[in-house]
């Protein structure tokens, strides 16, 4: 009997040592053994379940036991709620790391760049491509006008509030969170330039929608705020602006090398050579660079400008109508001689 007995105790450590072993290796296993085989990046659109969720997962590649990982994730309680969004994987990361950053919706940000557009709709295909929401909801939303009324705009002017810059989001974001987090810095910009602003005498709308010319006029950061320093003066002392890009937006064709006296006739409050004052919002989204050069304008007794007829980009500034004329007399004849009309 005392052998038997024995007999049976050490089979009882065996297999309770068998067991410890067994379920050390699985803690380890899940705990500390790597899920993930290679970096990568798996999108789960809104709206997945857990199904959907496993086959993102496993399309990826980037799983070394798909089984395993539905098993864990299932007694981890991940099959009851899916968190859309988009997730970095990354190389040697555990079952329980892997889950945890799912069940938590700890998201990868996408960097969301944006700049040089013209239109809220263009700025829709852009952003469109980054985010899960598609163009054509970002574009119904951009140009709603009750939506740009909610944020304080005018349908003219909601352009005005997206000030071009790379910025991180989630990639799940909604047409609605997009604009509101483009309001928040929008204000954040405004918010640290409104003691410049003062001295202008202009409203935010307004230095946006001259930055808009400025911008359009010249990407020498350079010259800008001498530009800028031009239709202040002009804008000081009544003079229409005159400004060549607002006539080509008025025609709705930025694809004019040279404004012609029929583009001039065009009836429209974008057209600065028949209505003084600024247009009724910007003719295309500024540079913060523009933006800066209205706010730290040059002081100047320049009230025109014209393109250098070596065609460099650079321009001639004058003080008097005679000067201008004689600038404007060489750029036309530059033109002339390379035939562009």
């Amino acid at each position: 009997m005392k052998r038997k007995g024995k007999y049976y105790l050490l089979a009882a450590f065996a297999t309770l040592a068998v067991t410890i072993c067994v379920g050390g290796y699985s803690a380890w296993q899940y705990f500390w053994g790597g899920a993930v085989a290679r970096d990568a990046v798996v999108l789960v659109p809104t709206g997945s379940d857990f199904d959907r969720l496993t086959d993102s997962l496993r399309r990826s590649g980037a799983l070394r036991n798909v089984r395993k990982f539905v098993r864990i994730a299932r007694i981890r309680g991940l099959d009851e709620g899916v968190r859309p969004g988009r997730y970095k994987l990354d190389a040697g990361m555990t079952y329980a790391a892997l889950i945890d950053r799912l069940k938590q919706g700890l998201q990868a940000p996408v960097r969301v760049t944006f700049n040089n557009v013209r239109t809220l709709d263009r700025l829709a295909g852009s952003v469109g491509r980054r985010l899960e929401t598609d163009s054509a909801a970002l574009a119904r939303a951009l140009l709603s006008d009750s939506m740009a009324r909610a944020y304080g705009y005018a349908p003219q002017t909601f352009i005005g509030m997206f000030i071009p810059n790379t910025y991180e989001m989630y990639w799940n974001s909604s047409a609605d969170d997009f604009i509101r987090r483009m309001k928040k810095e929008s204000d954040r910009f405004w918010k640290s330039r409104d003691a410049k602003l003062a001295r202008t005498g202009l409203s935010r709308d307004e230095a946006t929608t001259l930055a808009s010319i400025v911008y359009e006029e010249t990407k020498r950061k350079d010259e800008m705020p001498v530009v800028a320093g031009v239709y202040i003066n002009r804008l000081k002392r009544g003079m229409p602006l005159q400004a060549d890009p607002t006539v080509k937006f008025a025609v709705g064709d930025f694809s004019i090398k040279r404004v012609l006296y029929a583009h001039l006739d065009v009836d429209s409050p974008y057209n600065t050579y028949k209505y003084s004052g600024l247009p009724p919002g910007p003719i295309c989204m500024p540079s913060i660079a523009a933006i800066d050069a209205v706010l730290d304008y040059a002081d100047h007794d320049y009230l025109y400008f014209c393109a250098k007829d070596d065609l460099s980009g650079a321009h001639n500034f004058a003080k008097t109508l005679a000067d201008h004329n004689r600038n404007a007399a060489a750029y036309a004849r530059a033109l002339n001689r390379l035939k562009i009309k």
